[in-house]
């Protein structure tokens, strides 16, 4: 029996493939797509929202188009007044990648990067359905989530808050979590519009990128966002081809209102405007969080005339056009609900479990049996790392260690820290004169300074900590040989710290400078203030000899355990990208000795992104779990131990080294040089830089092992008007219930004249089957999927002619092949 399916929801299948029938004819025809929409700056909207146009002062519209202080804040992002005197409620806005950002407690689900390993767009709808219920009873209007921005390169600091290196992937996830935001009440954002794929320097790059690269990859996500009716749009802090994002007229009415039809409103990254004429003609709607240009600028333009009022007005009834919908202006708005913290939890579990990805599994090391003792080492065995930093930090009902689920199933479980993430006391007899390291109070009002000697006795590389508990911006001032080891980071480095490693098990804050250390004498200054309400701090160290003091004991808990579970990490944020795909600090050394001293080392990671591995092959297990939010403890333990199978793939590749992706060795690929970046990579990004190159990954895209086996036979390829239908059976030959990801490929058009993949993903599903179940299924492939952007026409190009189809487990695992004629 054949199930068809589609990798989207019905809705959103509905939706694109009325879209995917005009284009197809449309590039057969030669013909460009017509716009869906005029954009003149006078078009009407309904009676309702005209009426309030109408009633509207200048003062009163331009309040409407810029941030300003919540009088009732509950921590979140943003707010924008409303006009109560006709009626318009205020609109609150909060960050909400994953979880609903207030200081008030919410569900901390897994990291977007961790669902969308689950390949299951349903799964994507229950994640947004729970942000989207929780945000409305939390007091807001509009979620500024889902990112959808590309996974480009390894380093980019905000990987885990987005979905894959795959445009398809990344479209059908952000279409359902949309509808699942929405279908709450809560109007969603999708985000950063567009090419917004690094944080270095993200305020000024500017991304010089091909038509076809922008329209295949990074802006397919985008335009599935608007396809389902998402209600605003942030643009991006960076320049796209010369211009910032937020004044980018292309991107912002040529393609997002001309081309796909976006009705909903435009508004910037927290101050991503740069002006007030050239934003607002381009797009533009609303500038947050404040109104630097959107504001008394804005009114002095309209009134010295360099500004026409219908410009305002566009933007004001863009932004009560989606209060509308939402029943915000007539009262219609469902009323709010109560949180349903076991309801979130549930489905925080469950997308922990789907997505957690086993990517090595040697001499049965997994699932584990308890028996013989298990070894627990990491600091984040018993840190519970539920987030990254940045906008994506969410205050969780709670979070239990890795450590305490293991030890409530195995009594003989131990712990052994292995990696010092908070360092050890200096030795008094290090310092001259001597004082108190470990807890200086300085009182209210108060100045304590020291100036003294820090006297080291080998060579070495010290990792000096300060733990405080003062604002960032008071913390202790402290000088070694003259210079400030912990200075302040410029603009808004400071609140976007890291999420694990920013704070210590007591709640102080945490700061660290690596240097290395010469033998003998070195000048210790420091100056801390005790401000209005006084301050604790702590200075301690970590060095090559505390390092391998730690290791060593963690080879001594590994030889003595049957099992060891080794967590390692690496804390990721916005703000700043990794410098490397290595783990931090003293890790790999750490893994590689205790997997030396047994081979039945199962090491978990939390990790933001892709990771290399070099200690891999001493392994007996990998298990990728990224952040996996307030339910990763037990998610982790359940499949530790078999009680369910790791559902999870990858959906980014994950490269072997730092010399090796496709951003390595190439400056103006990645970071940019002097303030510009080239995408010269073209459409040839993610896996498929790894097939054009001949370069294999450590692990490729859509990887993720099993704890049985399967096989795929009797494929065949049909084409219709709107696509393939690519069908297969897929058998669970082991001896357990098990996730299968059957994927499929599709090759290039022999009839295009454009630049190809070898392979690109052109669908997937997620099965669950029964030990020696046999399932027939059937994938639909859109003809969005088949076509090619060509830009001397400025549109889609359906690749006709016979074309290559695979299906497998992975991009590097492909099992069956045959071809099709399409068109």
């Amino acid at each position: 029996m054949s199930d068809t399916v589609s990798t989207v929801s019905r809705r959103s299948a509905l939706r694109l493939l009325g879209g995917a029938i005009a284009v197809a004819a449309a590039a057969t025809s030669g013909l460009t797509p017509p716009a869906h929409a005029l954009d003149r700056p006078d078009q009407a909207a309904g009676p309702r929202v005209e009426g309030l146009l109408a009633g509207l002062t200048l003062d009163e519209k331009i309040s409407l188009l810029h941030g300003a202080t919540d009088p009732d804040s509950l921590g979140q992002a943003g707010y924008v007044p409303g006009v109560k005197r006709l009626g318009i409620p205020p609109l609150r806005l909060a960050d909400g990648p994953a979880g609903v950002r207030v200081t008030k407690h919410a569900t901390a689900l897994p990291a977007p990067v961790l669902l969308a390993a689950a390949f299951d767009p349903d799964l994507a709808h229950r994640y947004g359905r729970v942000i989207g219920h929780e945000g409305r009873a939390l007091g807001q209007d509009v979620l500024l989530s889902p990112m959808v921005n590309l996974i480009r390169t390894p380093y980019a600091g905000r990987n885990f808050e987005t979905f894959s290196e795959d445009p398809l992937l990344a479209s059908d996830l952000v279409a359902a979590e949309i509808e699942g935001i929405q279908g709450e009440g809560l109007v969603a954002t999708v985000k950063h519009y567009a090419m917004n794929n690094q944080e270095q320097d993200r305020m000024s790059i500017d991304v010089r990128v091909d038509e076809q690269t922008m329209h295949e990859l990074e802006l397919r996500g985008f335009e599935a966002a608007v396809g389902v009716g998402t209600g605003a749009v942030m643009g991006a802090y960076n320049k796209v081809n010369g211009t910032f994002a937020c004044e980018n007229k292309t991107l912002l009415t040529d393609i997002l209102r001309g081309r796909w039809g976006f009705d909903g409103w435009v508004m910037t990254d927290w101050f991503a405007a740069h002006s007030t004429k050239e934003a607002l003609v381009a797009g533009l709607d609303m500038e947050m969080p404040d109104g630097t240009y959107f504001g008394t600028a804005l009114k002095s333009a309209v009134q010295n005339g360099s500004v026409s009022e219908r410009y305002v007005d566009r933007a004001v009834r863009r932004i009560l056009s989606v209060m509308d919908r939402f029943g915000l202006l007539d009262g219609s708005a469902p009323p709010r609900p109560d949180r349903d913290a076991k309801a979130g939890a549930a489905v925080a579990l469950e997308v922990a479990k789907a997505g957690a990805t086993l990517l090595r599994n040697e001499r049965h090391t997994l699932p584990l049996t308890g028996r013989g003792g298990i070894a627990v080492i990491g600091p984040t065995g018993t840190l519970p790392f539920v987030s990254g930093g940045g906008s994506a930090h969410v205050v969780p009902d709670h979070a239990d260690s890795p450590l305490d689920v293991i030890k409530s199933r195995v009594a003989n479980a131990t712990y052994t820290m292995g990696e010092d993430l908070f360092g050890k006391a200096i030795p008094a007899a290090s310092l001259s004169p001597a004082f108190d390291t470990e807890a200086q109070q300085v009182g209210a009002g108060k100045t304590w300074t020291y100036d003294g000697t820090l006297t080291v006795s080998d060579a070495d590389e010290w990792t000096f900590v300060l733990h405080f508990s003062a604002a960032p911006t008071a913390r202790p001032k402290v000088l070694l040989d003259g210079e400030e080891l912990f200075p302040l980071a410029p603009g808004y480095g400071e609140y976007f710290s890291g999420g694990l490693v920013s704070a210590a098990p007591d709640g102080l804050s945490v700061r660290r400078k690596t240097l290395s250390l010469t033998k003998g004498a070195h000048t210790l200054q420091i100056t801390a203030q005790g401000g209005d309400a006084g301050q604790l701090f702590r200075l301690r160290r970590i060095t090559g000899a505390t390092r391998a003091q730690d290791v060593a004991e963690a080879v001594k808990a590994a030889r003595s355990a049957r099992d060891v579970v080794l967590f390692a990490y690496e804390d990721a944020t916005e703000g700043q990208d990794r410098t490397t795909v290595a783990l931090p600090g003293n890790q790999n050394r750490l893994i590689e000795a205790v997997a030396a001293a047994n081979p039945r080392t199962t090491v978990v990671l939390n990790t933001s992104s892709s990771t290399s591995m070099p200690w891999l092959r001493s392994t007996g297990a990998v298990l990728q779990m990224y952040y996996p939010g307030q339910e990763g403890a037990a998610a982790t333990a359940a499949v530790l131990f078999g009680d369910c199978d790791p559902g999870g793939r990858l959906t980014q590749s994950f490269p072997a080294d730092d010399a090796h992706h496709p951003v390595a060795g190439d400056p103006l690929r990645y970071p940019g040089v002097d303030g510009t970046e080239e995408y010269s990579e073209g459409i040839q990004a993610g896996y498929r830089w790894y097939d054009a190159e001949g370069v294999r990954p450590l692990f490729p895209f859509g990887h993720g092992l099993s704890y049985t086996s399967f096989s795929y036979d009797d494929l065949s390829a049909r084409w219709h008007r709107q696509g393939l239908d690519v069908s297969l059976t897929v058998h669970n030959t082991g001896p357990r219930a098990g996730v299968a990801v059957p994927q499929v490929y599709v090759g290039p058009s022999p009839d295009l004249q454009l630049d190809q993949a070898v392979r690109v993903l052109a669908g997937y599903r997620r099965l669950v089957l029964r030990p020696g179940e046999r399932r027939r299924v059937t994938v639909r492939v859109a003809a969005r999927t088949l076509s090619s952007w060509d830009a001397k026409r400025h549109g889609w190009a359906l690749g006709t002619g016979r074309r290559s189809v695979w299906v497998g487990a992975s991009a590097g695992d492909l099992r069956m092949r045959t071809s099709v004629k399409v068109g």
